[in-house]
């Protein structure tokens, strides 16, 4: 089907969504997203609300703030109450609970946090603060990671010492393949990230098709893109196929960006993480390489026991994992909210939590 650009036609999302129901037929078909942005859509457009029954689209780890291991959050904020630091983070990160306080809240208590747009903002704050180690919170999959890599590539350039990462960076073909081989969640394909696929390429989905046999699509942002992805996934599930499909042609190759990858890989190399909910997976982190290795803000942090696991009742790791939805929490909309919340897929604007209390009418009542 060739790419349409009135996205807000009504008719041919009730078409699309009539060819799902027609190609699924009985078969029970279970999807999972994995981009936040896609989370937001889903819950913004009612993207549910036009698939059968027997057709189940379900948010996975596709939060690179939600994903984020509660170890490090609280690593980070233990690091903020050193009077030597200066600590920068994209705004995201300043309401997620920590086990014990928010940066935010170390912020209100002295602490020097700020919020910066872009990595290459903490290299001028350390050029104009050279009594200071700064350290910037590397949150983020592969579409924002090579922006790190630069800032570090352009710190060692100039001189600068002063500037650190805490880097908890995650990549996302090894986390598909986890999810894929999890017998607990049973999927029958993925709706593959839009932004990350700009920068890996659909090529690097291919080994969890071929390997795993789960049919992969990646999908852009419109509420069209995202109803035919579902459709071609439907039809790879019923047909038997495992093949990775490109519905976001228009952004996406097979190579995806070169340049990003390769500077990318000039200062990271893989390593075993720790994700929230899934638990660790091997060689979907990023690690600093040795020739970098003194920008790495992770040698400051002293190991912190009995910090990894979930706050109160929060359930956010279920929910990332797909086992249970954001109104399956017994915690959504009452002791969890976007004012008041417990885990970071309240707090995140890419969060399943967030999206489902923004757009549900559960939210709307309470909001």
């Amino acid at each position: 089907m060739k790419y349409v650009d009135e996205f807000r036609d009504s008719d041919l999302a009730r078409g699309l969504a009539e060819r799902i129901r027609r190609d699924a037929g009985l078969t029970r078909v279970k999807l999972m997203e994995v981009c936040g942005t896609h989370t937001m859509a889903v819950a913004r457009h009612g993207i549910k609300s036009l698939l059968p029954e027997n057709v189940k689209l379900i948010s996975g780890p596709g939060c690179p703030v939600c994903v984020t291991h509660q170890g490090c959050i609280d690593g980070f904020i233990e690091l903020g109450r050193r009077p030597d630091m200066i600590l920068t983070t994209f705004g995201d990160m300043m309401r997620v609970p920590g086990n014990d306080s928010t940066l935010e809240a170390e912020r209100a208590r002295g602490a020097d946090v700020r919020v910066v747009y872009s990595p290459l903002d903490a290299i001028e704050i350390a050029r104009e603060n050279p009594e200071k180690r700064v350290v910037f919170f590397g949150v983020g999959f592969e579409t924002t990671t090579p922006a790190v890599a630069l800032a570090i590539v352009e710190a060692r350039r100039i001189g600068l010492t002063n500037l650190l990462v805490l880097s908890a960076h995650k990549t996302i073909p090894n986390a598909l393949a986890a999810l894929a081989g999890d017998p607990e969640i049973a999927l029958d394909g993925f709706l593959c990230p839009g932004h990350v696929s700009t920068i890996i390429g659909s090529a690097a989905y291919e080994p969890v098709a071929r390997d795993c046999g789960m049919p992969c699509v990646i999908a852009g942002f419109e509420p069209l893109d995202i109803l035919q992805a579902i459709h071609m996934l439907v039809k790879q599930a019923v047909e038997g196929r495992s093949e990775v499909e490109v519905q976001y042609s228009r952004a996406v190759s097979r190579e995806g960006n070169v340049a990003a990858r390769e500077v990318m890989n000039r200062v990271f190399e893989p390593d075993d993480a720790e994700w929230r909910g899934v638990g660790v997976i091997p060689m979907s982190g990023l690690r600093f390489r040795e020739e970098f290795a003194a920008f790495d803000a992770g040698a400051l942090i002293p190991p912190i026991e009995g910090k990894s696991a979930e706050i109160g009742i929060c359930e956010c790791g279920s929910i990332l994992k797909g086992l249970k939805s954001p109104a399956e929490c017994r915690a959504f909309g009452t002791a969890c909210t976007p004012e008041r919340p417990l885990g970071p897929c309240m707090v995140s604007s890419e969060g399943a939590c967030a999206a489902e209390y923004r757009y549900s009418a559960r939210g709307k009542v309470k909001a």
